[in-house]
């Protein structure tokens, strides 16, 4: 009984610093900065495994209810009914950009169009493989291998509607140009902390795939 009420304290007590966004425990895939320009870092990502969902909705819609689906799968919604653990960031990427290469001077409303179809990804702890990792009892729930790969990353605190993400991508993608980066994928937006976090406190980060640095 004392355990309990140990446990759930501690729940609480967490669930309270989240909303000025303390962070306890919670992996995130490593990186090493390459460089640092303007405010974008440079980042090179080892492989990485994410479960990932393509959610047709508008873009904070998709959001919330991608969230769900994938939070559906790490809390047991699997064929072993095993929980696995929660890690940051959370990744949105519009479905008509997946993989493809954005020009640099695209308006960021063009990237986003793909009827609202949008990918939403949990990263899997470092640990887990492919072998390891239960099958989703979702079939709209997929695991999906991430190479490794270099991403330009700018990071921003406040708002993460459409029209923040909007403005900090393009000011990314601006910053990318004039420093000559090439982008070989489409930008992604990701989210640390839940949405009951402060606003001014929070860590979002918009990013995209460039050319390895020599």
């Amino acid at each position: 009984m004392l355990g309990t009420i140990v446990g759930v304290t501690k729940q609480l007590v967490e669930a309270g610093e989240s909303i000025v966004g303390v962070r306890h425990r919670t992996e995130e895939p490593d990186y090493t900065v390459e460089r640092r320009i303007d405010g974008v870092e440079i980042r090179r990502y080892g492989p990485r495994i994410a479960a990932e969902t393509t959610v047709t909705a508008g873009e904070e819609a998709a959001r919330s209810k991608g969230f769900r689906r994938l939070a559906g799968y790490i809390f047991g919604g699997n064929h072993t009914d095993a929980k696995i653990a929660m890690t940051a960031p959370v990744a949105q990427q519009s479905g008509g950009t997946r993989g493809e290469k954005i020009a640099m001077t695209a308006p960021v409303a063009q990237q986003a169009e793909a009827k609202d179809q949008w990918v939403i990804r949990f990263f899997m702890p470092a640990e887990k493989t492919m072998e390891s990792l239960p099958e989703p009892d979702n079939p709209d729930v997929r695991l999906v291998s991430v190479p490794a790969q270099t991403v330009a990353v700018r990071r921003f605190t406040g708002s993460r509607g459409r029209n923040a993400i909007a403005s900090q991508t393009a000011t990314l993608m601006h910053t990318l140009a004039n420093a000559g980066f090439e982008t070989v994928g489409g930008p992604e937006a990701w989210f640390y902390d839940p949405p009951w976090t402060v606003p001014m406190l929070r860590r979002n980060e918009v990013a995209v795939p460039i050319q390895p640095i020599n």
